[in-house]
Order: structure tokens, then C-alpha cells, then sequence
């Protein structure tokens, strides 16, 4: 708000205003004896007052939905709603919705890049497992963040422009670390453990008579680069439906993008127009090197969702999945949907580069 000084990450990540350090660190063992009861003590003891909580800064109304979150996320994994037995709390949640304009309720935000490490560090079960996701989806959010602002410069040219390539070049050093985290995922969180022990606490609580899903990773972001890229001007029902659910839980800023956005000239788009205006057998360079470079981004997304297609496939195969959908409420035929969506503008794109060169002519790195 105007005139409150800026919030950083370390500010979020430091800030205690609940004075919840020591009982949260006690969740893991309540979540292991299922201690329903307990963490309910637990939630009405950190329930602030309502006008203390309203002279908070944003960072410090972040990093107390951070900590009510993990108790709304445990006492619903044991199968109970909350502020059903703590209703004192939905006055308190929906305050600091406002106050950070965000959904009532911790998001993936809130759990992996607001949540300060080591032995503060807020977590339902305290298993390494657990760690491991949220540091994987922890290193991926900055990158994503420094790739919202190249997409907004890449939205203000066209591919003839010598910027175009080196925009997109920049967007696919920051995407490059969301597929080494997605490996360090495989190798480090099973599709048991996760489909058993750890997608239950993301369950949705209702709050002021609305279901909020947890901090799942379908939360992250990845959709203002499909937007820039090739979605903003391309209709696809299923994707619409899950950008209506996926938006609202972003961060204002990232909303805020969307809104711009959508309904814009994807990159993609501008693009095909050039090369179909170009009537040429070869491209000019400017042209070559600007789709070039869009099919290594584009490579990289599709890299990333072909393995987290098949990792969610794994955790909801029916030999370990207790659900039906993923924690955001999205099945794993929209992950394949989506997949195919950018493995289809990756192959137009290099297809656009092979038709207009003579035969012969390496494609670059795209084709690999």
C-alpha cells in the first residue's frame, strides 16, 4: 500500500509476526499422530486479533498466511474444514487476503519462496521428501519472475527486430533451471511418497463459503510464458478453464501481466505473419535467428512438461493415487493437453525454419 515500505523475499522469509516459530516446528510430529486435536489448539492459539493484524505491512500479512496455511492444510489432511472448528480464523484469513491482494488461503507462494529455511523452515511432515519439492519449486520461482519481465520486452517487438532473439534467449536461461528441478524432483520425491503422504495436506479448505486447493505446483506460473509465447491469441477450452483457476492464486503482479496480455499477439503469431509477408525460399537472417530462437524456448517447455507429465502420471497411476485429480484440482489429461499444445507450436516453429532454407540446412537446436 502506498507509503509502507517495499516488502523483499528475506523480509517475508524473516518475519514471525504470529510468534509461531516454536509451534510450528512441533506440526510434523502432531501431522505423524494424526492430532487432530492438537493442531486445532494450535490454530485458535495463533489467531491473531483483528486490528493487530490490520496494522501489519504486506510482508508481514504474507508471512502469517504463510503460517495459518500450514495448519489449515494439516487439520484438513486429518479430514477436518477448519474454521468449522476454528471460525474465529475466517475473519483473519479474509483480512489478509485484502491486505496482500491475494485468495484467503497460503499458496505455493507462500510455501515454497516465503517460507524461510533451515530450522524455521514451515513443513507438514518435516520428510527430507518434502524439502526437496518445496526447493525445487523454490529455485524455479525467481527465474520465472526475471522471465516475466523479458516476455513483457518480447511483447513490444517484432521478430525483424535484433532484440527479438536475444529476448527469447534470456527467457530460455531463465526456464533452463525449472527442468533441472524437475529432475532433482524425480530423483529425490517418488510418486509414492507424494501421492500418499504429501498431496493430502494440499486438499481444499473452504473459506467464506468458497474451496481454496492448497499450495500445489500447478500454482507456479509457467502460464505468462505460454501467454507471450503462443496462448494469448489461441483459444483451447481446457487450457482457458485451467488459466481460470490457475490466475487468481498468482502473486498481484503476475495478474496483473494476464491482464494485459491476454487477448494480445502471441510470439508465435508474429512470427508466421512475418514468414508468410517474407514469400521467400530462405529467411532473412533477422527472421532465422528469431525463430531459431523461439524453438529452443519452446523446446524448453516442452522438455519440462513431457517429464512432468509423466511424473504426474506415475503419482496418480492407479496403483498409488488416492485422487482422481492433481492439487490444483487439474487432471493429468490437461497436463498431456498442454504438452501437446506446446509440442505443436515447438514443430510449427521448426517447420517455418525448414521450409524456407535450402535442403540440407542445419534447423539449430530446437530440432534436437
Amino acid at each position: 500500500m502506498s507509503g509502507e515500505p517495499l516488502h523483499t523475499t528475506e523480509d517475508i522469509r524473516a518475519a514471525d509476526p504470529l510468534g509461531a516459530d516454536a509451534l510450528l516446528a512441533a506440526v510434523p510430529a502432531m501431522n505423524a499422530d494424526a492430532d487432530a486435536a492438537a493442531l486445532t489448539v494450535a490454530l485458535r492459539a495463533l489467531v491473531p486479533d483483528l486490528d493487530r493484524a490490520a496494522e501489519w505491512s504486506v510482508g508481514a500479512a504474507l508471512a502469517a498466511m504463510r503460517d495459518l496455511g500450514i495448519l489449515l492444510g494439516s487439520l484438513r489432511r486429518h479430514g477436518v474444514q477448519p474454521l468449522a472448528v476454528v471460525p474465529e480464523a475466517l475473519p483473519v484469513l479474509e483480512l489478509l487476503g485484502l491486505r496482500t491482494d491475494m485468495v484467503p488461503r497460503d499458496t505455493v507462494h507462500h510455501y515454497t519462496t516465503w517460507n524461510p529455511a533451515g530450522p524455521r523452515r514451515r513443513s507438514y511432515t518435516g520428510h527430507p521428501a518434502e524439502v526437496s519439492l518445496q526447493e525445487a519449486v523454490r529455485t524455479v520461482l525467481p527465474g520465472l519472475g526475471r522471465a516475466l519481465d523479458d516476455c513483457e520486452r518480447l511483447a513490444r517487438l517484432e521478430p525483424y527486430d535484433p532484440c527479438f532473439p536475444v529476448v527469447l534467449d534470456r527467457i530460455a536461461r531463465h526456464l533452463r533451471a525449472m527442468v533441472d528441478s524437475i529432475d532433482l524432483t524425480v530423483a529425490r520425491v517418488s510418486p509414492e511418497y507424494f501421492a500418499v503422504t504429501l498431496r493430502p495436506y494440499f486438499e481444499e479448505v473452504e473459506v467464506g463459503g468458497r474451496d481454496y486447493p492448497g499450495p500445489a505446483a500447478a500454482q507456479v506460473p509457467l502460464w505468462a510464458v505460454d501467454l507471450t509465447l503462443w496462448q494469448c491469441d489461441r483459444q483451447d477450452p481446457a487450457y482457458d478453464a485451467f488459466l481460470r483457476q490457475s490466475v487468481p492464486y498468482a502473486p498481484p503482479a503476475w495478474r496483473a501481466f494476464h491482464a494485459r496480455h491476454r487477448g494480445g499477439v502471441s510470439a508465435v503469431s508474429k512470427l508466421s505473419a512475418a514468414v508468410s509477408w517474407e514469400g521467400a525460399d530462405r529467411l532473412p537472417p533477422s527472421l532465422t535467428a528469431s525463430a531459431e530462437a523461439l524453438g529452443r524456448v519452446l523446446h524448453l517447455l516442452k522438455t519440462f512438461r513431457a517429464r512432468h507429465h509423466g511424473l504426474a502420471r506415475e503419482a496418480y497411476g492407479e496403483e498409488v493415487r488416492r485422487y482422481e485429480e492433481g492439487s490444483a484440482g487439474a487432471r493429468v489429461a490437461l497436463l498431456r493437453s498442454v504438452l501437446d499444445l506446446t509440442r505443436e507450436n515447438e514443430t510449427m516453429v521448426r517447420r517455418t525454419i525448414g521450409r524456407r532454407r535450402p535442403a540440407g540446412a542445419p534447423v539449430g537446436p530446437s530440432a534436437a
